[in-house]
Order: structure tokens, then C-alpha cells, then sequence
């Protein structure tokens, strides 16, 4: 009982578990290979946005997933990420479009265009 009422104020308990567990994953990495996933982690939790956890945990598995298997195959950073990193970044993210922080802003704009659109027609007769 006590955990629903937690997972209901910080969310589910089991997804920060995952997301820590992948994190160690990245930690255990040899580098560079930590030192590139890390630096991505940052980027992705600052321009992704991603508001639902399901997502964010799966994208995470399969960020860990891919380091992971570069690391087993011997493949460079650079034939991971390619010439430009940030594109990289923005590509992968594109491939995890659930819904992002932005989009319950952006709902929350409209909702509100829409009252005071809505009392400002109450206050003209109309």
C-alpha cells in the first residue's frame, strides 16, 4: 500500500531501479566508451524531455545495449557516433519520440488560451 502511494508522488519504483541499473552498466563501460555514454546520458536527459518513464527506461536499455556490444566488437567511438555527435544524439532521440515534457506544456498553453479566450467572450454579452 505504502509503495503505490510513493510511486504515485516520484513515480514507479521499479523503473528508477532499472534506470540505476543501466546506469551502472555505462559505469562499468572501459574507456572512452563510459566517458562518450556518459557525455550522451547528459545530453539526452537535458534537450530529450521525455516525459514517460516506460520510455525513458527502454531508451536507456538500448543506449547500454549498443555501448555494450561496441565494446565486445571492438568498435571506435567515432564509428559509433559518426563525425557529428550531436546529430547522432538528436537521431537517436527521434527514435524514442514518446511524449515529452514539452507537450504537456504545450497542452497546457492551449488550455489556457482557451479559458481566457472563453471569459473573454463571457464578459462581451456574446
Amino acid at each position: 500500500m505504502a509503495a503505490k502511494w510513493i510511486e504515485m508522488l516520484v513515480g514507479s519504483l521499479e523503473q528508477k531501479k532499472q534506470y540505476r541499473q543501466n546506469m551502472a552498466r555505462i559505469d562499468a563501460l572501459p574507456e572512452p566508451y563510459r566517458g562518450s555514454a556518459k557525455a550522451l546520458h547528459r545530453y539526452f536527459m537535458y534537450q530529450g524531455g521525455i516525459l514517460d518513464g516506460d520510455t525513458i527506461t527502454t531508451m536507456l536499455g538500448d543506449f547500454v545495449d549498443l555501448w555494450e556490444r561496441a565494446v565486445a566488437d571492438g568498435t571506435p567511438v567515432r564509428a559509433v557516433v559518426g563525425d557529428d555527435p550531436v546529430e547522432f544524439a538528436e537521431t537517436f532521440l527521434q527514435a524514442y519520440a514518446g511524449r515529452q515534457w514539452i507537450d504537456k506544456e504545450r497542452e497546457r498553453l492551449r488550455k489556457a488560451i482557451d479559458a481566457a479566450d472563453d471569459n473573454n467572450g463571457e464578459g462581451k454579452g456574446a
